[in-house]
């Protein structure tokens, strides 16, 4: 399978603490890859490191063939990541829709002036963003809530928005924040089953998630991080066994 991102020997540090250690990952087309680990493992780091919001001090990261590891946010986005993070509010006063279309800003072309002289090209791009959240909240279940508040939504909706809003910039790789974290069994498993349609149409997605069962589901590949370095990695059957991974973090439940 080919390698969409790879994350090669990444370190970072603050200050004197190592916060990740010679970290060495990748995530294939069309892959579901989970990073678990308890907490304190390093989990959100390398999360924040990927999607540009913390800069490596040292290694690399690859996407798609070249390094991104120097590249604002903004760009990675431009380039097809895209972030759904788990404290990633809506915003209020919005719909649901206009929430969905937030995700499309960074795409964009057309600069704020062309916004104030509302030229062609801004309706253009107007048009075509309100398409690609229409076309987001269709494939995330939330097309019957478009027109409504986005603040009306329960917590497991407003999980499957901040998945649309990620979506509506069209990206081939998607990045989520232990999004089952506070949802209740039928949320979570809404969200699965939402998580493996995503994947099933081709998308490559890095799951950060601490709830074990949920990763059992959907991962294919699993990465285990304890106090900043990696260690273990494969499916979950492999690591589930491992010794190091039941010392560090299932502590030997099933």
């Amino acid at each position: 399978m080919t390698a969409l991102l790879t994350v090669e020997n990444v370190t970072r540090r603050f200050g004197g603490v190592h916060a990740l250690r010679d970290v060495a990952l990748d995530v294939c087309e069309g892959e579901t890859h989970a990073v678990i680990g308890p907490n304190g493992a390093g989990k959100s780091t390398l999360f924040k490191l990927i999607g540009g919001q913390l800069a490596a001090t040292a290694g690399t990261i690859g996407y798609d063939g070249a390094r991104v590891d120097r590249l604002p946010p903004h760009q990675r986005a431009r380039r097809g990541i895209a972030i759904a993070f788990q404290d990633a509010p809506v915003f209020r006063g919005m719909t649901v829709a206009e929430n969905a279309m937030v995700g499309a800003h960074a795409v964009t072309r057309a600069g704020p002036l062309a916004a104030i002289l509302r030229s062609p090209r801004h309706r253009r791009e107007e048009l075509e963003i309100r398409a690609a959240a229409a076309e987001a909240l269709k494939r995330v279940g939330l097309a019957g809530w478009a027109d409504r508040p986005a603040e009306d939504l329960p917590l497991g909706q407003q999980r499957a928005l901040q998945l649309a809003r990620a979506l509506c910039g069209r990206p081939r790789l998607l990045l989520l924040d232990e999004p089952a974290s506070g949802l209740r069994g039928p949320e979570r498993s809404a969200l699965a089953e939402l998580i493996e349609d995503l994947r099933g149409s081709g998308l490559s997605i890095l799951l950060v998630e601490h709830d074990v069962g949920f990763v059992a589901r959907l991962a294919d590949r699993v990465t285990v991080l304890d106090l900043g370095r990696v260690i273990a990695h494969g499916t979950f059957a492999r690591i589930r066994v491992d010794p190091a991974v039941i010392a560090a973090y299932l502590g030997g439940a099933e």
